[in-house]
């Protein structure tokens, strides 16, 4: 089959990164592709670097117009049997075509934006119920959760950012962004004096964080890492993994936690919500909770049996249903169905016109 992704996003988010982490694993299954994306999106050369044949230049033009039309000259020369369109700019972008077009929801957008698709995957069963809310079919809306894609690095010196060994080493992987919460994490910090936090990632409320970290006395036990490539290292090296966002439809690094053996404590948004269940593969707290958040940080540090039981119950969670494998050969199973039921659609048509 001809799968012809569209990723229209220049952003370095999480759901850039799965759609990448997706599209470089069914390349690995053989699925011959072709992919539309920003050459000013740092996934471009990811892409290339792995392989997977790029369709180049189509979504760097200014003008939206003259942008659709070289997306559409570029379908029809690559003559796919899918269109898989990567969240709603992309969705945007496509015209209507005579093959399945999937829209992909890694949050909850309006499906207003996906008028062109027919089908929809969702990564979370909530996502999946607000598209049927809004009017999609149930038929036509399928779950599919995504996976995490960790490095091999084994777990860094903490010398190397002035982290004392017998510190308990908190760890956010996540955007400096107001929706991440981690103003929430600062504040629940200065509460835990043998703590220290790093966070990894970079975006508009850097100096902000920074700011709020000297306000409460907290600069010398935060280190801000930037934005990080090595987030499995990170995560070995960490003790506890902190996730406080007020929104997060999915949150891929849950699934990052547990497949690299760091316990969990997560505020109880969207997608945490669904994922953890507390006390046993994880701990929930309140949104925008900071006691909450300091308390379940604390029992996690007294109590190492439950830390150890937290970090077992995620690796089974994480083998028995979020493994590049498993995601994978559902989303390729989804693309033989609906390019199969296309296929009847397009002979009943047929049959019925030849008897007119």
């Amino acid at each position: 089959m001809r799968i012809l992704h569209v990723m229209a996003s220049r952003a370095n988010g999480g759901a850039e990164t799965y759609s990448t982490d997706m599209i470089e694993s069914l390349h690995a299954a053989g699925i011959e592709q072709l992919a539309v994306i920003p050459r000013a999106s740092i996934h471009h050369d990811r892409l290339a670097q792995a392989g997977v044949p790029l369709a180049s230049g189509v979504l760097d033009v200014p003008v939206g117009l003259w942008r659709r039309h070289k997306l559409r000259q570029a379908i029809e020369a690559f003559r796919p049997d899918l269109v898989h369109c990567w969240m709603r700019r992309a969705a945007s972008l496509v015209p209507r075509l005579d093959v399945p077009v999937i829209g992909w929801f890694g949050g909850y957008y309006e499906p207003a934006y996906f008028s062109r698709c027919t089908h929809f995957v969702g990564v979370t069963p909530g996502i999946v119920d607000h598209m049927v809310a809004r009017g999609v079919a149930r038929e036509r809306a399928t779950y599919i959760q995504t996976f995490p894609t960790l490095d091999s690095g084994a777990a860094l010196d903490r010398a190397s950012l002035a982290t004392p060994k017998d510190a308990v080493l908190l760890l956010a992987l996540s955007r400096l962004h107001e929706k991440k919460g981690l103003d929430i994490l600062l504040q629940a910090l200065a509460a835990l004096p043998r703590c220290v936090a790093w966070l990894a990632g970079d975006g508009p409320l850097e100096a902000e964080l920074k700011a709020l970290a000297a306000k409460l006395g907290v600069s010398d036990r935060v280190r801000f890492l930037g934005w990080r490539t090595d987030r499995g290292a990170l995560l070995r090296t960490a003790d506890i993994c902190v996730l406080p966002s007020r929104w997060e439809p999915f949150g891929t690094v849950m699934l990052e936690a547990w497949a690299a053996g760091t316990p969990l404590v997560a505020a109880a948004s969207q997608g945490p919500a669904v994922l953890i269940e507390d006390g046993v593969n994880g701990l929930l707290v309140p949104v925008d909770d900071v006691e909450a958040l300091a308390a379940a940080i604390q029992r996690l540090i007294d109590d190492p049996a439950l830390k150890a039981r937290l970090i077992e119950r995620g690796a089974k969670d994480y083998q028995q249903g979020f493994t590049r494998e498993a995601v994978t050969e559902r989303m390729m199973a989804l693309y033989r169905q609906l390019i199969a039921e296309h296929a009847k659609a397009a002979g009943a048509r047929a049959l019925s016109e030849e008897r007119v």
